[in-house]
């Protein structure tokens, strides 16, 4: 068991490297083919934080470890808007002042819905799964949100404060050829890969070591790993005063996960709803993302350190209730 989490620990350590490289080489790529700094902020950037999760996602649906992919893709969510949110708050009381931030969080809760519902299908009297028309439904959403974001925000460049936040983001270099840039983003896309290789053999060893389902090892464990960049990112910017950016982080890789990442792995192959704690995981999924609901009603609101902590100490009881049923 030792063995797996240390091999567990280095698989992280792999996946957010390779998804540094990969964003940093896909980013100096589209910036030598003529892409603006604010639309690889909206895209590559973006994408860059929820590449470990596409990654371990991908890798789970292609080894039939779906319990593995389902535990993930809520897991991340979840610790998103308590974990990464909550020490945010506690680093800097976090303002919302941009308009599109607050308007990316009904995308989210939308997402969240389609989630929830489609994941219960013991309504309509079918096994409980994300089949291939659920992801398509999804990356079908998940383009339109993209097309939306984009024009929205390229339409509100001079007037919203999000939009110099974003783009300022991208830190790029005149030094690299695409050539150079074109071949650090594959060696990024491997090291991801085998980053995502080895957290899911070791996740499902590790649960088979527990003796616990392994949608509780990827509602857990595997889930705290992949939100690792959202959580740096969120503190970095919080620190820097960047409260915006670090609200449409968590609310953009949210969307990310559930219509990309989802759809995406839906599409390989159906990922089944686990019978044992399924049903409240995607509960609870669509409880937490509720939270946010007062951000995008109230302008200037704000989250406070108060608020942080009791975030925290939600995620934290949420994960000891899970653990122990």
């Amino acid at each position: 068991m030792v063995l797996d989490v240390v091999l567990l620990t280095v698989g992280f350590s792999l996946l957010i490297a390779g998804g540094h490289a990969l964003v940093k080489g896909a980013s100096q790529l589209a910036d030598s083919l003529g892409v603006s700094e604010l639309t690889i902020g909206l895209t590559v950037v973006a994408f860059g934080t929820s590449a470990p999760e596409l990654a371990v996602n991908t890798l789970a649906a292609v080894e039939g470890s779906s319990a593995i992919a389902f535990g993930n893709i809520v897991g991340s969510n979840i610790a998103n808007v308590t974990l990464v949110l909550g020490i945010a708050a506690l680093v800097r009381p976090l303002k919302i002042e941009s308009a599109i931030v607050s308007r990316e969080i009904p995308m989210m809760l939308l997402a969240t819905a389609a989630t929830l519902i489609l994941g219960l299908d013991r309504i309509r009297g079918e096994t409980e799964l994300y089949d291939r028309s659920d992801g398509l439904m999804f990356l079908l959403l998940f383009a339109l949100f993209l097309h939306y974001s984009i024009s929205e925000v390229v339409s509100k460049r001079s007037r919203d404060p999000f939009v110099k936040v974003v783009a300022e983001s991208v830190v790029l270099s005149a030094f690299w050829t695409a050539g150079k840039a074109g071949m650090v983003a594959l060696v990024g896309l491997g090291i991801l890969l085998a980053g995502a290789e080895l957290t899911v053999a070791r996740a499902v060893s590790l649960a088979v070591s527990l003796d616990v389902p392994r949608s509780v090892i990827g509602l857990t464990i595997v889930a705290f790993g992949t939100s690792l960049p959202e959580l740096a990112t969120s503190i970095v910017a919080t620190w820097k005063g960047q409260t915006n950016l670090a609200v449409g982080n968590v609310v953009g890789s949210n969307i990310f996960n559930l219509l990309f990442v989802l759809g995406t792995t839906a599409v390989i192959r159906p990922v089944e709803v686990p019978l044992t704690g399924g049903a409240a995981d995607l509960v609870a999924l669509a409880v937490f993302a509720a939270l946010l609901l007062p951000l995008f009603r109230s302008p200037m609101s704000r989250i406070t350190r108060w608020h942080g902590v009791a975030l925290v100490m939600a995620y934290l009881g949420y994960l000891v209730w899970r653990v122990g049923n």
